[in-house]
């Protein structure tokens, strides 16, 4: 039986944890804000929403690297990424009543996180490229050209 942190190492359940704790932190922001305990700002879900992006994107492209076919793990990256950029951004929607395109710059950050995303992941793959390079090459007597 496989344990809830050994199944973290597909993309699918990190995309989905991530957006469980997303909605749970915008959710005690809300809370607060309905007991009037503290006001948070209006826009506190979408930030919310875009620091757990830029973290699913970091631990998802260094958990890539323990990945056998990044083939498959860029894929599966790739679709949980959408449906957590999705399911963050409806979150945010619901929580603050503010859409993405009223959001003022949080729509330039879930582009630039999204595309930093794409960054992370291909130069993990090209890191892991020059790794096994390495690991081939007979550093005895290197080659001459």
């Amino acid at each position: 039986m496989t344990s809830f942190f050994d199944k973290l190492d597909r993309p699918p359940m990190q995309a989905a944890a991530t957006l469980a704790v997303a909605v749970l932190i915008m959710g005690i922001g809300w809370a607060f804000t309905a007991a009037g305990i503290f006001t948070v700002d209006r826009l506190y879900a979408w930030s919310i929403g875009a620091a757990l992006m830029l973290f699913f994107a970091m631990m998802n492209s260094l958990l890539s690297l323990r990945a056998e076919s990044f083939v498959k793990y860029w894929g599966a990256a790739i679709y949980s990424y959408m449906g957590l950029g999705l399911g963050t951004s409806l979150a945010a929607w619901g929580f603050s009543g503010i859409p993405l395109n009223d959001a003022g710059s949080y729509r330039w950050i879930y582009i630039v996180v999204t595309v930093g995303f794409i960054v992370f992941l291909s130069m993990v793959n090209v890191m892991k490229a020059i790794v096994r390079y390495a690991e081939k090459e007979e550093w005895n007597a290197p080659r001459r050209r």
